[in-house]
């Protein structure tokens, strides 16, 4: 998962904020890579909690795409990913867990992709200055992202 918020005019910014800073205007990203494969994205308004990414994300979109395609989940170590509820939930589900070491995110192929996602949000003129603009920009700009970017950014890794 990964937050994105409108900058003031400027840009699109692809990290953490401050506490308190845009926090009532930001959203949460998530997509699903692997080499030759990539899932849709899927934006979150608001507050994302354990129980929330499992009803709108492991449920309906990783699951399917883990069975589909036979692989394993690497995902962070962010709170509602590792929360007893979401692991409990993938192992009724038998998705098999990649174990991560915490404080880790760069070694995620997932971070480079966001990464590029987030410089061609920047480039776009204008640069979403509102939630549904940025909405907009981040679903668009992930359908093309060339899918051999992403193989590229994985092999790298």
């Amino acid at each position: 998962s990964h937050e994105i918020m409108p900058h003031n005019n400027q840009s699109a910014q692809c990290k953490q904020p401050k506490p308190g800073y845009f926090s009532r205007q930001c959203v949460w990203c998530h997509e699903g890579i692997c080499c030759g494969q990539r899932t849709q994205v899927h934006v979150i308004d608001g507050i994302l909690k354990a129980q929330r990414y499992c009803d709108e994300i492991l449920r309906p979109i990783v699951v399917s795409f883990i069975h589909d395609h036979h692989l394993m989940l690497q995902h962070d170590n962010a709170r509602p990913h590792v929360a007893r509820i979401c692991t409990q939930f993938l192992e009724a589900e038998n998705i098999p867990v990649l174990a991560w070491p915490a404080y880790s995110p760069y070694m995620l192929p997932i971070e480079h992709v966001w990464d590029a996602l987030d410089q061609r949000i920047r480039q776009r003129v204008p640069v979403p200055a509102n939630i549904q603009q940025l909405r907009t920009a981040i679903e668009e700009e992930w359908t093309i992202i060339p899918q051999a970017t992403i193989n590229n950014l994985i092999n790298s890794m």
